[in-house]
């Protein structure tokens, strides 16, 4: 099954979210089944790059790089590790965050509230992960 991921793209001069092909093997019934299914594809892919090691490496284009220079970051698709990341343990953290809060889940922006929710997901579907991020300091 082909969904479309919403990701940010980089560059001060075109700060969008544009829709991205993420296919999965299952089809998930639940939001658990989705966040589960959508962490394990990140994950593999993350493991196969640390596989690969720097063979994996692809030029840049001139346009990449003046979008991440704007932004502040200059990445090559390097992995900084040689370990891979147990699957398991990503499923576990993915779930533990959306139960504590730590990230919302829209699917055709229609927000998603429980890990136990049903969901019917269609091929084409639009899912958006937006990750929340806690502001701390002082007051004064």
């Amino acid at each position: 099954m082909i969904l479309k991921v919403e990701l940010k793209q980089p560059g001060a001069r075109g700060r969008r979210v544009m829709p991205v092909p993420f296919e999965i093997e299952t089809v998930p019934t639940t939001v658990g089944e989705l966040i589960t299914a959508t962490v394990r594809k990140c994950v593999e892919a993350y493991n196969e790059r640390v596989r690969k090691g720097e063979a994996g490496i692809t030029p840049l284009t001139e346009r990449q790089i003046r979008d991440m220079a704007d932004v502040g970051r200059i990445t090559f698709g390097i992995c900084n590790s040689d370990r891979e990341q147990d699957v398991r343990e990503a499923v576990e953290c993915a779930l533990s965050a959306f139960k504590d809060g730590l990230f919302r889940l829209f699917v055709n922006e229609k927000e998603q509230s429980s890990e136990d929710e049903a969901i019917d997901l269609k091929e084409g579907d639009v899912l958006t992960f937006i990750r929340l991020t806690m502001l701390a300091g002082r007051m004064w």
